[in-house]
């Protein structure tokens, strides 16, 4: 069963690292600037974001299998749209369509795995699956240079559709019922529609504000119309699920202190890989002049290391009984790592940009599977796929963040400063920061 939930996260971290090392031609072939570039990352990454919530509280009543293949197959027809395209808003339209579907992995995933691996396994269990991710990222940024700098862009979709078709049969096969594998009577008719709306709505503002220059026209955060509507929302999402009898986000969740710390922390460390995600690919490109390939295999490097830590950050959580010491220990590590690369000169070395790459690597894999086993070690098994849901929001709200206001300081250093790595530099240390950040929420973690 690990194996069969290891293949859909294959799929969608294969389509990430090569659509990551295709950013450039995008850029390049569509003539867009660095915060319009950021918001084809975003197309993708906010519909994740919100649908992750509602396939987790959805699979508690309908069944987890099911929507993982209904997820797939949407996710496969977005890939589709995005493959035939050559409009760059109908391109945004299909990277949209391939986010909604994305939603169903993460949250569906670890709600099996929370239902059915005991506690002290847990964290063990969690790193294992992760490991696919790495995986795909030593295989997808040097396949994905390969194909765009020999037949374009549009072909790092195929692989995407082929490993999808093949999730699909895996998931049938591999991946047995859960315990709700029959649809609740009356479930979908008294469903908090209106929470899901809301909380969409609210998330889809607040990124519409940081971001605003596509959108309205204004500067990022000038824009008061959309931070007065965003708070409105958010305001209106609270008051609405306060009094629903069966409300689609139960706030009582957030009292859990190991719960509603892992989500900022795992969200506050997916904002840094957001950030870094999004401007290494351009870095490479504007201060080194690499190509496709030459970026896919200085991404492998990240993605190695990666692969080196992930299990182990999850072993040392369960021998120690404790999360705090691996996310401390792997924050302080990215800390560094990321402050190392915005010192680094325009005319440094290759190699040098490796060391800080391996040290990144190495730091976020240490802290992974802690703070997903610290988010959902105390859940009720009836809550699983909820808990799992908004955790996983919190998540890929981070990277959703992470690459607007990348894409947002990316774009003022580019207009404001002579030259251009101190444009890159500067986004180097804000990712810093908010890495420091980290340590703070992993050193207050508890069971």
């Amino acid at each position: 069963m690990l194996v069969g939930l290891m293949v859909p996260l294959l799929m969608m971290i294969l389509h990430g690292t090569m659509f990551t090392v295709a950013l450039p031609t995008i850029r390049a072939t569509f003539g867009v600037q660095a915060d319009t570039t950021a918001w084809i990352v975003t197309a993708f990454a906010l519909p994740v974001m919100v649908a992750m919530p509602l396939y987790g509280r959805l699979s508690d009543g309908l069944g987890k299998r099911r929507l993982f293949g209904g997820g797939i197959i949407i996710f496969l027809a977005g890939t589709a749209v995005t493959l035939l395209t050559s409009n760059l808003y109908v391109l945004i339209v299909g990277r949209a369509i391939q986010g909604i579907g994305a939603a169903s992995v993460n949250p569906l995933c670890m709600a099996i795995i929370s239902e059915r691996f005991p506690v002290r396994k847990r964290g063990q269990a969690l790193g294992t699956w992760n490991t696919s991710g790495p995986i795909a990222g030593l295989i997808g940024p040097l396949l994905g240079g390969f194909l765009v700098d020999y037949w374009g862009w549009r072909m790092v979709y195929w692989p995407v559709l082929l490993i999808g078709l093949g999730a699909l049969f895996v998931i049938r096969e591999q991946v047995p019922p859960t315990k709700r594998s029959f649809v609740q009577p009356g479930f979908l008719r008294t469903f908090d529609w209106g929470g899901v709306v809301l909380l969409s709505l609210a998330a889809t503002m607040l990124i519409f504000y940081l971001s605003s220059r596509p959108i309205t026209g204004v500067e990022p955060l000038q824009d008061w119309r959309l931070l007065a509507v965003t708070l409105v929302l958010f305001g209106g999402f609270i008051f609405w699920e306060k009094r629903q009898p069966d409300p689609f986000v139960n706030l009582s969740i957030f009292a859990q202190p190991g719960f509603s710390r892992a989500s900022v922390g795992a969200g506050l460390r997916m904002l840094t890989m957001g950030g870094v995600g999004f401007l290494l690919p351009l870095y490479y490109s504007d201060i080194h002049g690499l190509n496709a390939v030459a970026i896919g295999g200085m991404e492998m490097i990240r993605a190695a290391a990666l692969l080196m830590t992930m299990r182990l950050g999850g072993q040392l959580a369960d021998r120690r009984q404790s999360s705090r010491w691996p996310v401390v220990m792997g924050s302080l590590v990215q800390v560094g790592a990321i402050g190392y690369l915005a010192c680094l000169p325009e005319t440094v070395w290759l190699g040098w940009v490796a060391v800080g790459l391996i040290s990144h690597g190495l730091g976020a894999g240490l802290t992974l599977a802690p703070f997903h086993r610290t988010a959902l070690n105390r859940v009720p098994t009836n809550q699983t796929g909820m808990a799992a849901g908004l955790y996983s929001m919190s998540r890929s709200g981070g990277v959703v963040l992470g690459v607007a206001v990348g894409g947002v300081i990316l774009q003022y250093g580019l207009d404001h400063f002579a030259a251009l790595i101190y444009a890159y530099q500067v986004v180097f240390w804000f990712i810093t920061g908010i890495a420091f950040l980290g340590i703070l929420i992993g050193w207050g973690l508890r069971e």
